[in-house]
């Protein structure tokens, strides 16, 4: 099942669920307890917005080993986890806003795994349990600032830099799904999440044992080799086989 979140100039922010190009609301906490709607609402006359209101957003670095090559890197005997802060949130068709302060801002192209329940010390055999969807993100880097700072707070964190959508798919093996981007109409990114070094659940596993994670998190899980530089003008999509198409267009500051 799609589960988003949606606005019109009547209904203020709330949950749905899309059946077709139909939207039904949720009556409810979609994490909890809730009853579906009728899908009455066609969804091109909606706002999109990030499909989760996340406590936390975990990022994994380092978790295609052509990735970490293509940056130099090494790979770890542990996932490298890092946060982005909630304000960084966007959704569908909101604008990548290229901050001043950096020369050399680049998309990353990443799977998004949405808790379902408050967990921590969770257990291999239990994380399914945990898990209520995926949905498609962008971990957007000032790549200049990531290689100048010691750690990755202000290249990750910047208004805009953690776009997200357009929905959560609750039926959905990310085991083998197909991760493509294109920036305008060249192909930048294409792999597939059978790639990854740690896989969900040891990232789960990994990430709870250090957490609590809490229903409405967002762990990212990692990019493939590709990321490029993005400048005002270009529009991204990112695809995730399975789960459909997150598109934002790029524009400059404005002071």
């Amino acid at each position: 099942m799609k589960f988003l979140r949606f606005s019109t100039p009547d209904l203020s922010p709330r949950y749905g669920w899309l059946y077709e190009d139909k939207i039904g609301q949720i009556d409810g906490d979609p994490f909890t307890a809730y009853r579906r709607l009728d899908p009455d609402i066609p969804v091109d006359t909606v706002k999109i917005l990030p499909p989760a209101q996340p406590g936390k957003i975990i990022c994994v670095g380092r978790n295609y080993a052509a990735h970490a090559k293509e940056l130099n890197n090494e790979i770890g005997d542990i996932p490298v986890i890092f946060f982005k802060p909630t304000s960084s949130l966007i959704g569908l068709g909101d604008p990548i806003i290229l901050p001043p302060q950096s020369q050399q801002v680049q998309h990353e192209a990443e799977l998004a795994v949405i808790i379902g329940k408050r967990g921590r010390w969770i257990q291999p055999e239990d994380v399914s349990e945990y898990i209520f969807g995926y949905t498609v993100a962008n971990d957007v880097t000032a790549r200049d600032l990531q290689r100048s700072d010691s750690q990755w707070t202000r290249a990750k964190g910047f208004d805009t830099f953690c776009p997200l959508g357009p929905w959560i798919e609750t039926s959905f093996d990310p085991s083998d799904a197909l991760i493509t981007c294109h920036a305008g109409e060249e192909l930048r990114q294409m792999a597939s999440t059978r790639d990854m070094v740690f896989s969900i659940p040891q990232l789960v596993v990994f990430i709870s044992s250090v957490m609590t994670l809490e229903p409405g998190d967002v762990i990212l899980t990692g990019t493939p080799s590709g990321v490029g530089d993005l400048r005002s003008g270009l529009t991204v999509s990112i695809t995730i086989e399975g789960l459909g198409t997150l598109t934002n267009p790029v524009i400059d500051e404005k002071h």
